[in-house]
């Protein structure tokens, strides 16, 4: 088995790192050049920056700002936000990305997830899925959350996963935020159907919560949260000692 990751993300908006509670309510908090070199600082795993609003405002994402991020940090790098063409993907590459993260871009045009892995190879491609209970179903939502599909979620990353996804996001809105726990239903009903590597993201709210993820859902392999790292709730450090004296394999 390969060991669990843990991941801070960086949700961008104007310049600023931001956090909400269900994809609303967005708050300020912090600059995402500090934070990149604090989190590189506490040995995450890796590092996820989202531009939130660049798909819903229609525009590139910022790379002035990725550019000083990734200057700053020497752990892998993970970014989304208005990726549509296979040109955006070499761009934030250049900027010293180390994968890609497609979402609402990939709704509109699947065969970007091909044309990405094709290009750059799959372990490059990352589907990022933002979902909600719909009538008892996972339906995904685009836009930042803001435009709900009838693509169920279970399927579109089945689906991703053969179109050459390297790995699965998955964003669930029901408890993002909410720091009650990871959605365990969700996340178990997409690692049943996949093979291909999967993050929980949403609901961490203690060191705990991480515990009971990883040894609930068969098949996660890494847990990415923002509040707890961001307000200092919970330090990387103590938490992968805490679940290595859990017994869980985690990377040092």
């Amino acid at each position: 088995m390969l060991a669990k990751r843990i991941i801070p993300c960086l949700d961008i908006r104007n310049g600023r790192v931001v956090k909400g509670v269900n994809f609303e309510g967005i708050k300020d908090v912090e600059d995402p050049v500090e934070l990149a070199k604090f989190y590189n600082e506490q040995r995450a795993d890796e590092l996820v920056f989202y531009d939130i609003t660049a798909s819903f405002e229609q525009r590139a994402l910022f790379t002035d700002i990725l550019k000083k991020v990734a200057s700053q940090i020497f752990i892998p790098l993970t970014v989304g936000g208005g990726i549509n063409t296979i040109d955006d993907f070499e761009r934030v590459l250049k900027c010293g990305a180390d994968k890609v993260s497609v979402n609402s871009g990939a709704i509109k045009n699947k065969h970007l997830i091909n044309e990405g892995a094709k290009k750059y190879g799959s372990q490059c491609v990352v589907l990022s899925i933002d979902a909600k209970r719909i009538e008892g179903k996972f339906k995904v939502c685009t836009m930042g959350g803001r435009k709900l599909t009838d693509l169920d979620a279970i399927e579109w990353a089945k689906e991703g996963e053969a179109l050459g996804a390297g790995e699965i996001v998955l964003n669930s809105i029901d408890t993002d935020g909410v720091k009650n726990g990871f959605d365990l239903e969700m996340l178990s009903a997409l690692c049943e159907n996949i093979k291909i590597p999967v993050i929980a993201s949403g609901g961490a709210g203690n060191k705990e919560d991480f515990k009971t993820l990883f040894q609930t859902v068969k098949g996660v392999d890494a847990g990415l949260a923002a509040s707890i790292f961001h307000y200092k709730q919970v330090s990387i450090p103590n938490l992968k000692e805490y679940l290595r004296k859990n017994s869980i394999e985690i990377r040092r």
